[in-house]
């Protein structure tokens, strides 16, 4: 539990400047180093699976949701963003509820409010309609910023109860904070990533397993190779050959979130990979015992990293 609150630190504030700072070993051989920074650099309703390499927040709701968590002090942008992102692909979604009627749930717009919950918490934001309206985007986003900050969201050590109070369920929760991390270092994720990342999210506390690919648990490759085949990615099955099939980051440039990173004894020995998420940290089933988790990233032995699709 320590390591979700530290993760809800991370998310309290835009991390952009908590990057992943590593020296690697060149793609031409064990001799030659780099550096390789965590950065920054888009996406839609994650967990559909599909190639989609546009941004997962569409442009001009990046400023909407600046706005919105300037409302309540301490709450990252990125965690609303990461809401709108799980709910509805901020927007993007044609499911029933978003734009009219209400979801099997009840649930309604863009950030997926029920009646009574946008009742309570109703905000007109500038530009908003009145009354306000679960469909208007800008009230929508004013709305769940005013309902998690009741919540606690403008604090670390509450901010993950106040995003169980917006969903019931420790995975969203998790969703959520990862995606918030991977938005606020790369504002411009791609789809694909967010729902590799989202499936990654999902196994954490899943028991490592060698040879695993999910039926009952994970190995690291297995967990990348899962993840990505989610978003539409074929990876090959083992470490080794993962890196090996690339596109390989290249040395002096940045480690973006869904990015592989992998550890090992050089290019031709590579023995572990994890998914980077950002702020330094990965999500990884790191050995038998373990379970899939987040693990800093900054590893020994980091032999490079690659870049799927």
């Amino acid at each position: 539990m320590g390591k979700f609150l530290a993760l809800a630190a991370l998310a309290v504030a835009v991390v952009v400047g908590l990057v992943l700072v590593v020296a690697v070993a060149a793609g031409t051989g064990p001799t030659g180093s780099t550096s390789i920074t965590g950065g920054t650099g888009a996406s839609g309703d994650p967990g559909s699976g599909g190639d989609r390499p546009g941004p997962a927040v569409p442009t001009a709701w990046v400023p909407l949701y600046q706005q919105a968590a300037t409302t309540c002090p301490g709450l990252s942008w990125s965690v609303l963003a990461a809401v709108g992102t799980v709910e509805s692909g901020s927007g993007r979604s044609a499911a029933p509820g978003v734009w009219s009627g209400t979801n099997a749930a009840g649930a309604e717009g863009p950030m997926q409010f029920e009646p009574a919950t946008f009742a309570a918490f109703a905000t007109v934001g500038p530009g908003g309609v009145r009354p306000p309206s679960p469909y208007d985007p800008v009230d929508a986003v004013y709305s769940a910023s005013a309902l998690l900050c009741a919540g606690g969201g403008g604090s670390a050590a509450t901010l993950r109860a106040a995003i169980m109070g917006y969903d019931h369920s420790d995975t969203y929760v998790d969703t959520v904070l990862t995606l918030s991390l991977a938005i606020a270092e790369d504002p411009v994720v791609s789809g694909t990533v967010v729902d590799a990342l989202s499936f990654a999210a999902g196994q954490l506390g899943t028991p490592y397993l060698w040879g695993g690919t999910g039926s009952g648990g994970f190995d690291c490759s297995g967990l990348a190779q899962a993840a990505y085949g989610h978003a539409g990615i074929a990876l090959p099955r083992v470490a080794q050959r993962q890196f090996d099939a690339g596109p390989v980051v290249p040395g002096g440039s940045t480690v973006r979130p869904g990015d592989l990173v992998f550890f090992g004894t050089g290019p031709s020995g590579v023995d572990h990979v994890g998914l980077y998420v950002g702020a330094g940290e990965m999500i990884d089933a790191p050995h038998t015992g373990a379970l899939v988790r987040f693990d800093d990233a900054d590893w020994p032995g980091l032999v490079g990293a690659t870049r799927p699709g």
